[in-house]
């Protein structure tokens, strides 16, 4: 199985255990309300979308990364297309970090 297919598995699990936030509006106000343990954005998301999650995480030292596409996104958690998903429990953050190949401190929000 390859990372990515892994890291997407890891959001269905973590969909399914209610600790995903999708969609720019739910997720951005995940971050702002300190709830947000980790923050994904697809890869082929708008140039101004990411600079604003990317900054509002940088502020807040909140892990940020970037993977798949829209549809790869949306279809792993049961929905249409995704931009942004917020991961609100910092094991599943952990473990979704780990297995997308960052360390444990690194800093994702300047990926």
């Amino acid at each position: 199985m390859q990372r990515d297919d892994k890291v997407l598995s890891m959001l269905g699990l973590a969909k399914r255990a209610g600790k995903i936030e999708s969609g720019q509006f739910k997720s951005e106000r995940c971050i702002k309300s300190g709830q947000a343990a980790l923050v994904i954005l697809s890869g082929d998301v708008s140039e101004n979308t990411e600079k604003q999650f990317r900054d509002m995480c940088a502020w807040r030292k909140i892990p940020c990364i970037a993977m798949a596409d829209r549809d790869q996104l949306g279809s792993c958690i049961g929905q249409e297309q995704r931009c942004v998903l917020a991961v609100t429990d910092a094991s599943f953050a952990g473990r979704i970090l780990e297995l997308a190949g960052y360390k444990p401190g690194e800093a994702t929000s300047e990926i």
